[in-house]
């Protein structure tokens, strides 16, 4: 009877123990990659949510002018639409190229200015109003798509605005980019009438002749 070979059996054990080592390597590192994967995007995700607290006005900000005129037209009901005018391409009336469309347009594109503040939004339509800068007929918004330029009928528009109205369009136009924002002014507190008849000392004036009542 023969014995076994030895020297091949000693091999064949040895392959199998370090192909038994390697895949212990690889499973081990797999465990490793993953274990290390999602923890990494869990931390991101948190980050994500630290950072990104304020992810309303963000998304605001993605808004496309048509969208936020749509807003602030349910909002302000009686607000002109002005969209009566015609597209170059399709001689047809362009709906959806209103008066607050424009004026988003111009006041982001345009003039490239800030769209969650106030005083950004007065400084547009004061533009509107001729009190600040001077509006470039050629750049304004539908001057290159539709049939005729609705600068001035916009112009016409914000004329006819009453100073408070004017406000509460600013108001509710930064509330749509910045939702955060309080459209209410703090009200000063009311100061209190001091009243007449408080502890304070009174001084009494002598009367004339009352230093006689003193001499012996």
């Amino acid at each position: 009877m023969k014995l076994p070979n030895l020297k091949l059996l000693a091999m064949t054990n040895i392959k199998i123990l370090w192909r038994s080592k390697w895949l212990n390597l690889s499973l081990f590192l797999t465990t490793f990659i993953l274990v290390s994967y999602f923890s990494a995007f869990g931390f991101v995700l948190k980050l994500l949510g630290e950072n990104f607290s304020y992810s309303p006005m963000v998304f605001a900000q993605t808004m496309t002018p048509e969208k936020v005129a749509e807003e602030v037209y349910q909002r302000i009901p009686d607000l002109p639409l002005q969209n009566n005018y015609i597209r170059r391409e399709t001689n047809q009336i362009a709906i959806e190229n209103t008066f607050v469309s424009r004026l988003v347009r111009y006041h982001q594109y345009s003039k490239s200015r800030p769209t969650i503040f106030r005083l950004d939004w007065k400084l547009t339509l004061a533009d509107y109003l001729g009190k600040n800068e001077i509006i470039n007929d050629d750049r304004y918004p539908g001057n290159n798509t539709l049939t005729r330029n609705p600068l001035e009928g916009d112009r016409q528009i914000i004329e006819t605005l009453t100073v408070k109205q004017r406000n509460n369009l600013v108001n509710v136009l930064v509330s749509i980019y910045n939702p955060n924002a309080e459209n209410k002014p703090k009200e000063k507190p009311q100061q209190t009438q001091q009243n007449n008849n408080s502890s304070s000392p009174i001084l009494v004036l002598p009367t004339p002749g009352g230093a006689d009542l003193l001499s012996p």
